[in-house]
């Protein structure tokens, strides 16, 4: 009777936590949104292609003309759009790992402090082939959660929320952070090394969100 009583118990609360997981999704759906790469913060690293959707890291430099907004040091990409209100959209990449971010406009564009993660200025999730790592203000977190070629990303700004999901056949989340947003929000990519790539996936939802 007890491991019956039991049995019941886990199913039911497997049965819960997949409605919920599918009424997550379902509801981060509705805010998806076109992300496009912004060409001028490029990296001379970094190839984008496919609209300026993907991002491709090449050890030749390419030859950008200046821009005050291009990422000197390191092999990094913002987004054109800013960020607020309610946005979920989703990364795929290959390679052994990158960093999906997210950004102030003004952070910086030189040195150390350029770096997504090492500053007041910007959040970074590092995805390896092994575990993942939140980074802010120069400080790490590990966390260990099922390992995705793809992850999705859903903002509150007005409610200072930002979480990253693995997904797959289904969502789970990484990590959230609760904070204060003080500007909008851009989407960032780093690419560590050749042979990285990472695309930022068109037509999640049936319906667009404006930014």
């Amino acid at each position: 009777m007890f491991s019956s009583y039991m049995y019941l118990f886990v199913l039911c609360l497997y049965c819960c936590c997949n409605i919920s997981a599918l009424l997550a999704e379902e509801e981060f759906l509705q805010h998806s949104c076109q992300i496009t790469l912004d060409p001028n913060t490029a990296n001379m690293h970094m190839i984008l292609s496919e609209e300026n959707k993907k991002a491709t890291y090449k050890r030749k430099k390419q030859a950008y003309p200046s821009h005050p907004e291009r990422f000197m040091d390191r092999s990094q990409v913002l987004s054109r759009e800013a960020l607020t209100g309610r946005h979920y959209w989703e990364v795929e990449w290959d390679g052994l790992g990158i960093f999906v971010a997210v950004a102030y406009k003004d952070i910086s564009r030189t040195g150390d402090d350029s770096k997504f993660g090492n500053n007041d200025k910007s959040w970074a999730l590092l995805c390896s082939d092994g575990d993942y790592e939140l980074t802010h203000k120069g400080h790490g977190i590990s966390i260990s959660a099922p390992l995705s070629s793809k992850v999705g990303v859903y903002l509150d700004y007005r409610a200072g929320i930002l979480s990253f999901y693995s997904v797959s056949d289904s969502m789970t989340l990484i990590h959230r952070v609760q904070t204060t947003f003080t500007q909008p929000l851009y989407v960032g990519l780093r690419l560590t090394s050749n042979p990285y790539t990472c695309t930022l996936q068109p037509n999640i939802g049936s319906e667009e969100t404006r930014i």
